[in-house]
């Protein structure tokens, strides 16, 4: 980990560079599928990004949760980034709970 290691917009966590392939994952603020392709991404660590999608759908992401301001307002994912936040920033783990449960 370095000083000049990208900070994670969810966790305010720095991403460090992993073992070649980083710990960071590029999340379209509008999902793809739903026709964000060209539009804005944010680097996330891959257990933040996994987060958001197991908690939202699709469909959610695109049409109420396309900022990172909102990310960081939804339930689920508040009390997720209050606990990855205790975690030093290489930390990877399964992604607790259940597929899009609230």
């Amino acid at each position: 980990m370095t000083n000049s290691d990208p900070i994670c917009p969810l966790c305010n966590r720095p991403i460090p560079d992993g073992d070649g392939d980083g710990d960071g994952s590029l999340h379209h603020l509008i999902p793809k599928l739903k026709g964000g392709k060209g539009g804005p991404t944010v680097l996330l660590h891959q257990i933040c990004h996994k987060e958001v999608h197991v908690s939202l759908t699709e469909a959610e992401l695109a049409r109420e949760f396309n900022t990172v301001e909102a990310l960081r307002a939804h339930p689920r994912l508040e009390k997720f980034l209050n606990w990855v936040r205790k975690r030093p920033p290489g930390f990877r783990s399964k992604v607790p709970g259940k597929r899009r449960g609230r």
